[in-house]
């Protein structure tokens, strides 16, 4: 991808540059973690123990309270994969490692989720092997890839997604191939989740679940690398990080959205501002959707979140 700046209408090509240490991209992606991957810092050269004799490059928190691994390289390698999985085996059988060094840096009592593990893999490229190897595998890992350029702009983007196979709710999705494929990203978490996309809507009454659908179905469609991961107490819609989290009621939905309450203007009376208010969900914007005319009227809003986390 080349990059190009624009002066005065004349467009000059941006060089590629580079780290001149690995130790240079992981400080400053610890320093930026929040920013980047929507993620709060937890600890640095991490100690697997005399017996494992690791280090994990970085250990961190995810907004759904997820624990996260990520582990860098400045060139290409296959061990940056072989290292991700070791560890990734590693934090399963050492929770209360993970726990107490939570807990130590973000100095309270962390809930940490479980049902998932995340493993980022940062480098500047991956060899068709590795990629390959990773699809193989199916394990929690995600393949990232980066480009510094001399002005100071830095690209990552993910080349390759976590992807299992399942079967989709028919009673939700019925003959839709737009819910199909919801379904199938909702199948992302399952093989090790205990949460599924059916725990939130059996209790729904019939109109509800008619709406329910209606919202999945926009949120989905806004872009083809939309996931939908169902959690605990809500469903997340994420690319790079969650933008929309979603909570199913009896009578109503709830949408926790990544918006900055102060920049929605006009207030519409179906939404409110969260920032000093406990909830579940991502997010500081709270929608409440009763029926499809309150969400005609305010799925937009959805729209602007999507945007406001750079698609």
């Amino acid at each position: 991808m080349a990059i190009f700046e624009i002066d005065k209408g004349k467009a000059k090509r941006v060089r590629l540059s580079d780290f001149k240490l690995e130790k240079d991209l992981q400080r400053l992606i610890e320093d930026n973690v929040e920013t980047i991957f929507n993620c709060l810092f937890i600890a640095t050269e991490f100690s697997t123990g005399n017996i494992h004799s690791g280090r994990i490059d970085t250990l961190a928190l995810s907004e759904d309270n997820n624990p996260v691994i990520i582990e860098y390289k400045k060139v290409a390698s296959s061990d940056l994969i072989n290292q991700s999985l070791y560890y990734l085996h590693w934090i399963k059988d050492h929770k209360g490692d993970f726990q107490i060094a939570a807990n130590r840096a973000l100095g309270r009592n962390v809930d940490v989720d479980w049902s998932d593990i995340r493993v980022i893999c940062l480098a500047p490229e991956y060899k068709k092997y590795d990629l390959h190897a990773v699809q193989v595998m199916g394990a929690n890992i995600e393949l990232w890839q980066y480009k510094i350029y001399e002005n100071g702009i830095l690209n990552i983007e993910e080349v390759f997604k976590r992807t299992t196979s399942n079967q989709a709710t028919e009673e939700l999705v019925g003959k839709n191939p737009v819910m199909i494929e919801a379904g199938k990203k909702a199948a992302l978490t399952r093989k090790t989740a205990t949460y599924t996309i059916e725990e939130h809507f059996e209790n729904l009454d019939d109109n509800i679940l008619e709406l329910f659908n209606a919202v999945r179905d926009f949120i989905v469609t806004i872009d083809s690398s939309i996931e939908e991961t169902p959690k605990k107490h809500y469903i997340a819609y994420k690319t790079s990080q969650n933008f929309a989290c979603l909570q199913t009621y009896k009578k109503k939905l709830t949408l926790y959205l990544k918006l900055n309450p102060d920049e929605v203007n006009p207030m519409p009376s179906q939404g409110r501002d969260v920032r000093g208010i406990g909830h579940f969900g991502t997010g500081d914007f709270e929608l409440t959707i009763k029926d499809l005319n309150d969400f005609e009227e305010t799925k937009y809003l959805i729209n602007e979140a999507y945007k406001n986390i750079g698609g």
